[in-house]
């Protein structure tokens, strides 16, 4: 797996202005988001992608859909094809947005039934649509780190009263395992040798320089 950073305003610059630090409108947010695909492309192999909004002053709506939502689209329905046609993996974790990128970057998530996972004060959350239980076994994957079924599933019934037992508690790995399938057909988790791990819990993994990068993740 390769982790690596682009810095959007590094993008921005050197596909539209070099002095340019607002993406706005849709033929620039076109302009960088096929920059990222020609970047992630040639990696080849399945990626960690940080997609850094440090430099970025302005998102207004139109560029928030080019860029974050139809990079998470095209990723979601290539959660679907991987399984067939072993197709490389794309995952993304976004970083340095702040509250004048996040109405626009939240209304497009909305708009596509989407979540995204954000670095928001120094801790990635979900952001976007997400359900409750989703939002949970995320929280308890992050926190666990790679693990299988069974263990979400008992950290998860720490949550209730009671732990189950016996057929309960295959009932509640099962259970466990039907949010681990959703949530990474949405590409908020992967797999991983052993079990799942959420995307964005393993950051601290040295990168590699994406084509586009000149910082570290």
């Amino acid at each position: 797996m390769i982790h690596h950073h682009i810095d959007l305003g590094s993008v921005l610059r050197g596909t539209v202005c070099e002095l340019y630090s607002n993406l706005v409108t849709r033929p620039t947010g076109v302009a960088v988001r096929t920059e990222i695909e020609r970047a992630i492309a040639a990696a080849g192999v399945r990626t960690v992608t940080v997609i850094d909004f440090s430099q970025v002053t302005l998102l207004d709506f139109s560029c928030a859909d080019e860029i974050v939502a139809k990079l998470m689209l095209r990723s979601v329905e290539d959660a679907a094809r991987t399984i067939e046609a072993a197709a490389p993996e794309g995952y993304f974790v976004f970083r340095g947005i702040c509250d004048r990128h996040l109405d626009a970057i939240e209304a497009v998530l909305e708009r596509h039934g989407l979540a995204i996972v954000a670095m928001l004060d120094g801790v990635p959350q979900l952001v976007g649509e997400v359900d409750p239980e989703e939002r949970v076994a995320w929280d308890r994957l992050r926190a666990l780190g790679a693990c299988d079924e069974a263990a979400l599933a008992r950290v998860l019934a720490g949550d209730l009263a009671e732990a189950p037992t016996g057929e309960a508690a295959t009932a509640a790995a099962a259970r466990a395992a039907e949010l681990l399938e959703r949530l990474c057909a949405r590409r908020l988790a992967m797999r991983v040798e052993g079990g799942w791990a959420a995307v964005g819990a393993r950051l601290d993994v040295a990168p590699e320089p994406g084509p586009a990068s000149g910082r570290a993740a």
